[in-house]
């Protein structure tokens, strides 16, 4: 499985996709929506992504918005991964069509459990 990380912060991208590939996922990584877009729209397929809200060039609920926009990618599974942590903040991006949301910070095993929920931990893990 393939997962796209998208954070304005280097050190967060590196944490997640740390993360992701110890529960055996391949990564990619995109430093704000835009090119998390760009990547989509050349063809990488991912079946995960992992986003940050606050974010220069196009934010985490922009991105959810164009992903479920486009039919071509309804198969992507989008989680929310950021410090908003209002209520509101949550309601918003869940509408928006995010899937699940994880606030930071957070443990290996609370994105662990998130994927678990969404059903997209890898075969070889859920032995």
């Amino acid at each position: 499985m393939r997962a796209l990380v998208i954070d304005d912060s280097r050190t967060m991208r590196r944490i997640v996709a740390g993360t992701l590939q110890d529960l055996g996922f391949e990564t990619e990584q995109a430093e704000h929506g835009r090119a998390a877009l760009d990547l989509l729209e050349s063809g990488v397929d991912v079946q995960l992504c992992c986003i940050d809200w606050n974010m220069p060039v196009m934010d985490g609920l922009t991105f959810v918005s164009e992903v479920r926009a486009n039919p071509a990618w309804r198969h992507i599974t989008l989680m929310m991964v950021t410090t908003e942590s209002e209520q509101g903040q949550i309601v918003r991006a869940l509408a928006a069509g995010a899937h699940e949301y994880l606030i930071k910070p957070f443990t290996p095993d609370a994105i662990r459990g998130k994927l678990d929920l969404l059903g997209l931990v890898p075969v070889e893990e859920m032995a």
